[in-house]
């Protein structure tokens, strides 16, 4: 008796073909979850699908994925790309407007002011008020 007789041992690792076909399965499997994110994340970007409708598409999708997925892209293929790049434009301007909020040095002036209501809100001290105002003014 061999250790590794073909015959006998036909498992995943039997065939090199068995493992490629595995691979592109798998590949396909992943591919199609993008997909399915994709529009489910479109749907629910869509403001003017009403709510209705969007429970439609989420049924089909789950009775009639491929079907439902296909249709999907090619009705509403372009509107995706069109909404996608305006939530990219949405993300970005509010990224770029919180980095200038937090990189923009604040002012002495500013600084002092926010003391100065931390100290009447009762937040901070006497004390740690006229520490943050001498370090301001440093």
């Amino acid at each position: 008796m061999r250790f590794f007789d073909t015959d006998e041992y036909e498992g995943f690792w039997g065939s090199f073909g068995d493992i490629i076909w595995w691979f592109l399965w798998a590949f396909v499997f992943v591919a199609y979850l993008f997909v399915l994110f994709a529009i489910i994340s479109d749907l629910f970007r869509d403001r003017k699908l009403s709510g209705w409708w969007k429970a439609v598409w989420i049924l089909f999708l789950i009775f009639l994925p491929f079907l439902t997925a296909l249709v999907y892209l090619i009705a509403r293929g372009a509107g995706m790309g069109e909404r996608a790049a305006k939530e990219a434009q949405t993300v970005r301007a509010a990224q770029d407007a919180y980095i200038k909020s937090v990189a923009a040095p604040a002012s002495p002036a500013d600084e002092i002011a926010k003391a100065k209501a931390l100290l009447d809100a009762g937040t901070i001290t006497q004390a740690e008020y006229d520490a943050i105002k001498a370090k301001a003014l440093a």
